[in-house]
């Protein structure tokens, strides 16, 4: 297999993909993908209170930045032609860790996508040789974004005071969820 240095611009996940958002032609999409979730993301994602065209036409101009810099990896979560969610990994705090993120059109929630996309990206991510574990936060009060990591295998492993500003139906903690590069098999026989 080859080593990437990068994770592919679209991720391949049945019935839906993953693809990178093409900047400043994607404007249109994003925004009414962001307007369109509005109220779903209101609780959860302090950003949400800063959401303009502005902000939008920002957010894509450094995803396309960040992406060449190999900062970080914004996905649009595409299925039938139309944006419904985003997913994204970013360098952590020490240079072989990333953390993730997701979030759905309020449309799509529920049905496993935002699972199935966060593995499709995990799987990518350690495809690449300098990822040596992934971790995913989320409001300790988000029991439905906490239900991703346990179903994909991450451990709990903190608690963290979120970055301000806290999320307006959040506790301000955040909890911290790890999955770390698996073990290669040793001579074709599964690590123990």
């Amino acid at each position: 297999m080859a080593v990437m240095d990068r994770p592919s611009q679209i991720i391949e996940c049945g019935d839906f993909v993953l693809r990178r958002w093409r900047g400043q032609s994607d404007f249109a999409q994003a925004f009414k993908l962001i307007e369109e979730s509005l109220e779903h993301l209101r609780p959860w994602m302090p950003w949400v209170a800063q959401h303009s065209e502005t902000r939008t036409r920002d957010f894509l101009a450094k995803s396309e930045s960040r992406w060449a810099s190999g900062e970080i990896y914004n996905y649009a979560v595409i299925k039938d032609g139309t944006p419904i969610g985003m997913v994204q990994t970013y360098r952590g705090a020490e240079p072989q860790g990333w953390r993730m993120g997701y979030w759905l059109h309020p449309a799509a929630a529920g049905q496993g996508i935002a699972t199935r996309a966060t593995a499709a990206l995990v799987t990518e991510m350690f495809a690449l040789p300098d990822v040596e574990y992934l971790e995913i936060t989320h409001d300790l009060a988000n029991t439905s974004s906490g239900a991703i990591p346990r179903r994909l295998g991450f451990t709990a492993v903190g608690r963290e005071q979120a970055t301000p500003p806290a999320a307006p139906s959040g506790c301000g903690i955040d909890v911290v969820w790890r999955l770390n590069r698996p073990t290669p098999p040793i001579n074709g026989a599964p690590a123990p």
